[in-house]
């Protein structure tokens, strides 16, 4: 919620930035299209969040 509420104030007229949009797309009522917006950010997350652990073991074990 601090998301869109900071959003809002430092964003101009004109833009609509991803905090915003879903805001105001659930705001309506929960979409498809929110549902498929937050799986992808999700799955981008966790694989980031792997990729790093893995990264990190790799490091280790080369000591």
């Amino acid at each position: 919620m601090d998301d869109v509420v900071v959003s809002s104030f430092v964003t101009g007229p004109g833009y609509e930035i991803l905090p915003l949009k879903i805001y105001s797309m659930v705001k309506v009522g929960v979409s498809p299209e929110v549902n498929a917006l937050a799986t992808v950010l999700l799955v981008l997350s966790l694989v980031m969040v792997i990729a790093s652990q893995l990264i990190a073991r790799d490091k280790t074990k080369g000591r």
